[in-house]
């Protein structure tokens, strides 16, 4: 039913964002929070991606709308429970982490928009590819697939832009104090770019079955 795919994207984004403001709070740089962070959206897209899909991520939902695999009744839901899920994590990791210890990443516009919209672009294709295709229906490996393409991306270019991949990522980031406010249009603007080019290469790619 609707409420069961919204409450699935709800909830994997809810955990999603709590371990990247967790770790990013406390952990620090190093390799805990690329490898959680991969970790954790692996494990909440083996839980909910019969249900959903697994998005958890609006440039997902958009990429996959665009590819034709999610109903555009379901695109503005979706955003919204990722969106809300953000933010309920992003109440939750102040109250257990003192938000004060936290340091703003202060990016360079250019290589953070360019990095943004890189990793964006590679985590969508790779769940177009893993997860809505014919060719690779029913596998057991595009949960890991996606996952470890955050890490990938997060070890990449973690330092360069903050590794969010993902616009309610950026908004849970921004609210708990990681990322600043003031560039959160050039998170959504290239992350959402991402995705829609992302959908763009997968019909290229794949042809009649896109």
């Amino acid at each position: 039913c609707g409420m069961g795919k919204y409450l699935t994207e709800f909830v994997g984004t809810f955990f999603l964002v709590l371990t990247v403001g967790c770790t990013g709070v406390a952990a620090g740089p190093g390799v805990i929070a690329p490898i959680a962070i991969g970790s954790v959206l692996m494990v909440m897209i083996y839980a909910g991606g019969h249900v959903s899909g697994g998005h958890y991520n609006p440039a997902v939902t958009l990429g996959a709308f665009l590819r034709g695999a999610c109903p555009a009744a379901d695109v503005a839901p979706y955003m919204a429970s990722q969106i809300v899920g953000a933010l309920a994590a992003a109440v939750v990791t102040l109250y257990l982490r003192d938000a004060g210890a936290a340091s703003v990443l202060q990016p360079a516009i250019g290589p953070a928009f360019v990095a943004e919209l890189l990793f964006t672009f590679a985590l969508v294709l790779v769940v177009l590819n893993t997860a809505t295709t014919k060719k690779t229906a029913g596998n057991s490996y595009f949960g890991l697939a996606i996952g470890f393409t955050v890490l990938v991306g997060a070890f990449a270019v973690g330092d360069i832009s903050g590794g969010a991949f993902n616009p309610a990522v950026a908004i849970g980031a921004s609210a708990m104090g990681l990322l600043p406010w003031p560039l959160i249009w050039m998170y959504l603007g290239a992350e959402l770019v991402g995705g829609a080019l992302a959908a763009v290469v997968f019909k290229a790619m794949n042809g009649a079955e896109a």
